[in-house]
């Protein structure tokens, strides 16, 4: 069943719809079964049918979890695809050749990629077009983001699985995979390039790679971030783009860098920042250019507008402590510098590194004198995001956080000048209360494994400043903001193979304040006393000490040991220049003023020129009476 919801632009008269769909059974209730006392099959169907739309990406933790996600992305993507289609076929006098201008299927990561098999059914089988014809058709309509390097989101499913729940489909991939093999032979001969293009992955348990699919089926393939491109161009799909680029096409992978909106992310979470721009800037024309936001430049050294910034700045820190009194009965300090991490739970975005320093932080406050203590600066710090259901290690780093945070916020001696806290059930309510208060927040992934990253966007649009890498979105936002607006650390994304090839050979020092959070730990410092818990963080610091294997999954997989170092001088950076205040509030207002790239305003148009082919097409103001 369709649901569908209008999505009205923006001081426009244009709507759009965004339509869901539930899952329910051909046949509600069986009254057969009901009256043979068989209770539990009489709704069968219908419990069947509601597993596939109840939860979103099940936990495909076993064979049945694994078994239901497929189904699902199946459901979701066959009833748009019917839809789609329906809607197309229903003009007057429609052609098939019409299709690519009409349609466009943007496939975001490998969840939906069973898209293009499934219209090549609904082409082939249902609507009778030939082969070649379909296939045209459907490289010209589907296009796929690519959102993550990370090789979960590179999805392979079983044949077995396949053959079982969607033979007909298996059919389609396999004809798709003959073709496009025979096309690579012709062009390199038989070798290596097969094997790494060809849709099916040979092994113990033969499998269909679910991002090749994509790949082969799709007229463009993006990434997210320029980084992210290139990433995607050098490592993910290098052979496919050394094919795009001997086939004369290198502009089949092109770059779409991530925004996000001002609408949402400035005037309805901060509206006193929102009225700031529109007083000096002299209108609201900014909620839909926000080129016009670099009009705030020239008055960044104003002190009449660094007095606004800074209370609209006091005035979110004030929201979010009554806030996060109600929500969590946390009491914060409106005056410290607030330091927050608020994302996806992974341990490439590394909160277990963030964690780990806030335990430096508060051994440094321990051994300071009161005197000593009360020169510090004050720091509240939040991280916020959720886990995977089956992802264990990440749900040990936020038990970790938690315990570390009831140490520290209980501690007399230091909790006048540390505060740390997860932020339950994380959420876009939340973000709106967390982002407009931040002076600086965290987007500290191990180099080149972040995509893109919008919360980077949506913090900087607010007038934070970032401590990060040099990976993702970051980069780009360096270059627009300027150098002196982010607080960056770490390695390079070059720079990854050669200190995971040192530390085979036994160079992967561990630096001595990080050493002593190790044995913290170890003591069971953090624990409470919680004997599980205890040896679950042990078992992640045994790993991250297997010094000898630095880089790979045995070892610290995301070069925590290595960028700790640089991460905790980049802090000691932070503290120094929160204390000037003047040039923090201009450096303050230059980062929030230059975002203009990151608006999805701009992203849309990138796609709409560049992928689908689509020209703006606002509707006519209604005639004056």
């Amino acid at each position: 069943m369709a649901y569908d919801n209008p999505i009205p632009g923006f001081d426009t008269y244009n709507t759009n719809n965004l339509r869901l769909w539930r899952a329910l059974p051909s046949k509600e209730f069986d009254l057969d079964a009901y009256s043979s006392a068989n209770f539990t099959e009489a709704v069968e169907q219908r419990r069947k049918a509601e597993d596939l739309s109840a939860v979103l990406y099940p936990n495909d933790a076993t064979y049945q979890g694994k078994e239901l996600r497929l189904r699902q992305q199946y459901f979701f993507v066959s009833a748009s695809l019917q839809d789609l289609l329906r809607e197309f076929i229903k003009r007057p006098n429609y052609k098939w050749s019409e299709m690519p201008e009409k349609v466009s299927v943007q496939m975001n990561d490998t969840h939906p990629t069973i898209t293009v098999a499934e219209m090549m059914r609904l082409l082939v089988d249902v609507q009778r077009v030939g082969w070649e014809e379909a296939w045209e058709l459907t490289k010209k309509c589907c296009n796929y983001t690519n959102h993550t390097v990370m090789p979960e989101a590179l999805e392979k499913w079983p044949v077995e699985m396949m053959e079982r729940i969607l033979p007909r489909h298996v059919q389609i991939i396999g004809e798709i995979n003959r073709r496009w093999i025979n096309e690579l032979l012709e062009m390199y001969g038989d070798g290596p390039m097969i094997e790494k293009l060809s849709i099916f992955e040979e092994g113990d348990e033969k499998k269909i790679r679910m991002g090749n699919l994509a790949i082969v089926g799709s007229n463009k393939v993006n990434g997210v971030a320029a980084l992210h491109t290139e990433i995607i161009k050098k490592e993910t799909f290098p052979e496919y783009y050394k094919w795009a680029c001997d086939k004369g096409e290198p502009d089949k992978i092109v770059n779409m860098t991530n925004g996000v909106t001002q609408r949402r992310w400035i005037h309805c979470a901060n509206p006193v920042l929102s009225a700031i721009f529109t007083k000096y800037l002299g209108s609201q024309k900014w909620l839909t250019d926000m080129t016009l936001l670099k009009g705030m430049l020239k008055h960044k050294e104003d002190p009449k507008l660094h007095a606004e910034w800074m209370e609209m700045k006091q005035g979110c820190k004030a929201r979010l402590a009554a806030w996060l009194k109600e929500v969590m009965d946390l009491d914060i300090d409106q005056d410290a510098l607030i330091d927050i991490q608020i994302k996806r739970i992974h341990e490439y975005k590394r909160q277990l590194m963030n964690c780990l320093y806030v335990i430096h932080r508060y051994q440094t406050l321990k051994r300071m004198s009161p005197a000593e203590r009360a020169k510090t600066q004050k720091r509240v710090v939040l991280i916020g995001g959720k886990a995977a259901s089956a992802y264990v290690n990440a749900k040990i780093i936020i038990k970790l956080i938690n315990n570390v945070s009831k140490v520290v916020n209980n501690d007399p001696e230091t909790s006048p000048y540390l505060k740390f806290a997860f932020v339950p059930n994380y959420r876009v309510s939340a973000a709106q209360m967390l982002i407009p208060a931040s002076d600086i927040s965290e987007h500290i992934s191990t180099a080149g494994t972040e995509a893109s990253g919008t919360s980077n966007m949506k913090f900087v649009m607010n007038g934070g400043l970032i401590v990060g890498t040099m990976d993702g979105a970051n980069i780009e936002i360096r270059e627009e903001c300027g150098d002196d607006t982010m607080f960056i650390f770490g390695c390079l994304e070059h720079e990854v193979a050669g200190i995971a090839a040192r530390s085979k050979e036994g160079h992967y020092p561990i630096d001595s304040r990080l050493q002593a959070v190790f044995q913290a730990i170890r003591n069971g410092d953090f624990s409470r006393d919680e004997s599980d818990a205890h040896q679950e963080f042990c078992s992640i610091l045994d790993r991250l000490c297997n010094t000898t294997a630095a880089g790979t999954w045995d070892g610290d997989r995301y070069l925590v040991i290595h960028d700790f170092p640089s991460f905790c001088d980049a802090q000691a950076r932070v503290d120094a220049l929160y204390k000037d205040k003047a040039t923090w509030c201009k450096l303050s207002i230059q980062a929030a003023s230059s975002m203009a790239k990151f608006s999805t305003d701009r992203t849309m148009k990138e796609y709409a020129e560049v992928i689908w082919g689509v020209k703006s097409a606002p509707r006519p103001l209604p005639s004056a009476k």
